[in-house]
């Protein structure tokens, strides 16, 4: 009987096109409506059923409701298995739904280049700008300060942080306060306007010390094994997928290697998403604690650091599997500001 209501779900044409868009990425509500050609609300009753059926799990994020794939997600055999490979089937054996599939997908790149372009268009207008920004967030100085104590990086030692990696970088400031402290930095952006803004303000420091590379953080172009230290300040709140981020983090990092991650805690300012191009809002602990077991990190303890109206908060972990010379020492307790 079990089997019934999710057979029911994928008897549906429009439900198998949806479960064949999630397992590509997680999508909203009205972005499925945009790719499907079909009303939200008739949108929304294929989710409901699929959601039912425990085939497709909703997050609510502010006033967005994203939807994911929930198989191959703690979905127990022979069900979730079952499922898949009917998706997989009701695609490879009929040509007709085979390139309605093809099509979604080409509506899917759009989607995602129209998410990129909405970021990309927020960065070109606010690079000048983007100190002033995060400082309207949260105060700059007690969270750096917090930083530099849960890395380590307090002292005179250059090797204390060994090579570190600055993800989004920004305007640079992280790997100019972090670069005494580093054997050497690699400031890394996706934006020409910021790294063009970081490369003046790093301009002061050996030029043998400090690179600066432009790529996108889903695809870091660094060898496997590359970096100490990676730290994330204030970036992964603009990752779609931040599970795939934190796995290429992973991989360039040495084992016995740290990363950092400087985000807000979860929080419902709406505006962060639409003015700023947020694609989440904040972290709950459970989400970052699962998200660095996930990429390989075992955490290190949480610094909580209260701002009105959003709290920023350091998630730490060493990656496990080995040791790595030098290799930046989390703290264990860290004072409040």
């Amino acid at each position: 009987m079990k089997t019934d209501p999710l057979l029911r779900a994928l008897a549906d044409p429009t439900r198998l096109r949806i479960m064949r868009l999630l397992a590509h990425m997680e999508l909203a509500v009205g972005e499925l409506a945009q790719v499907l050609g079909q009303s939200q609300p008739r949108v929304s009753r294929h989710v409901r059923i699929l959601c039912d059926a425990g085939l497709a799990e909703r997050r609510k994020e502010g006033s967005w409701v994203f939807l994911r794939s929930a198989i191959g997600e703690d979905r127990a055999p022979p069900l979730g298995a079952a499922a898949a490979r009917l998706l997989a089937v009701a695609e490879r054996d009929d040509a007709a739904f085979a390139a309605r599939c093809g099509e979604d997908r080409r509506h899917l790149a759009a989607i995602r280049a129209s998410r990129q372009s909405h970021a990309e268009a927020y960065f070109a207008r606010h690079a000048g700008e983007w100190d002033t920004l995060r400082s309207l967030h949260s105060p700059d100085g007690p969270v750096e300060a917090a930083l530099a104590l849960a890395l380590g990086a307090g002292g005179e030692g250059r090797a204390a942080l060994g090579a570190l990696l600055d993800v989004g970088t920004g305007t640079g400031r992280m790997a100019e306060l972090f670069a005494p402290h580093a054997t050497h930095v690699t400031a890394f952006d996706k934006s020409p306007e910021m790294l063009r803004i970081a490369r003046t303000r790093l301009q002061h420091l050996p030029a043998d010390g400090v690179d600066l590379v432009q790529g996108d953080f889903t695809a870091l172009p660094f060898a496997d094994a590359s970096f100490d230290t990676v730290l994330f300040h204030q970036v992964l709140h603009y990752a779609q997928e931040p599970e795939g981020v934190l796995a290429e983090a992973a991989r360039v990092t040495r084992p016995g290697g740290v990363v950092a991650v400087v985000d807000f805690a979860a929080h419902d300012r709406e505006e962060l998403r639409e003015r700023h191009a947020h694609a989440r809002l904040g972290f709950s602990d459970e989400q970052m604690l699962a998200l660095l077991s996930n990429a390989g990190f075992a955490a290190a303890p949480i610094v909580a650091l209260p701002g009105t109206p959003l709290t920023v908060k350091i998630w730490a972990g060493r990656k496990q599997g080995g040791t790595a010379a030098p290799a930046p020492a989390i703290h264990s307790a860290i004072p409040q500001p």
